[in-house]
């Protein structure tokens, strides 16, 4: 793409160069093959924004934490995700590609699920949104089946020796969604409140949720 890159940029001009300035080089490149797919007449803008504002604003793991949340407010919801996730989870309004069969694993003093996809990157979508790049990585694919307990200190969870580690390998007919458990001090709290403590990571088994008081919201990047 290179030679395609370099004329595209020079066809651009001056504005161009001086708008993207403060880009990354990642973002600098999307743009450019974005406009070059547009040019050649591959892909139409309307389209590339209704999807862009989709996954902006409708598919994301604010989906997966309202599940959850939902799930810590409501037992017999739980009960429900747990043994029909795919139908739970619809319910909620989040289906479609990548997640026409879920399952929810569920965390708890003993037992820590997380889950990998080892041979690609398949992830659920409607819940989740788009894949982390560390989640696509060779190395996650790979050292966390061998060593999960050190792959997940990496991302700042620490785990008691006693918690039994389990490793979930995706597949393109089988999606999973963490049930993290719930998190001390939140009693009372409503279902919008727990949701917002919810992470990306959390969802995926490579943390937990801490507690109000640790909470920086923020996911592995």
């Amino acid at each position: 793409m290179g030679s395609h890159q370099h004329d595209h940029d020079h066809h651009l001009g001056h504005d161009h160069d001086h708008e993207t300035s403060h880009l990354s080089p990642e973002d600098i490149r999307v743009r450019a093959l974005e406009s070059l797919l547009i040019d050649k007449g591959y892909v139409e803008p309307a389209a590339l924004d209704l999807l862009i504002e989709t996954y902006e604003t409708k598919v994301g793991p604010h989906n997966g934490a309202k599940v959850v949340a939902k799930a810590w407010c409501d037992p017999a919801f739980k009960q429900w995700l747990l043994r029909d996730a795919t139908a739970a989870i619809a319910s909620m309004g989040f289906s479609g590609r990548g997640g026409e069969h879920m399952v929810v694993l569920e965390n708890t003093p003993t037992v820590h699920n997380v889950v990998v996809c080892t041979l690609c990157s398949c992830y659920p979508w409607p819940v989740l949104g788009l894949p982390p790049v560390w989640y696509k990585s060779a190395p996650y694919r790979s050292r966390v089946v061998i060593d999960p307990r050190s792959v997940l200190a990496e991302f700042g969870c620490h785990l008691p020796q006693d918690v039994r580690i389990k490793v979930w390998d995706s597949n393109s007919e089988l999606r999973y969604l963490v049930l993290p458990m719930r998190p001390d001090a939140t009693e009372g709290w409503t279902e919008g409140q727990l949701a917002a403590l919810v992470t990306r990571d959390a969802m995926i088994g490579t943390n937990i949720v801490p507690s109000p008081a640790n909470h920086a919201g923020a996911n592995h990047e």
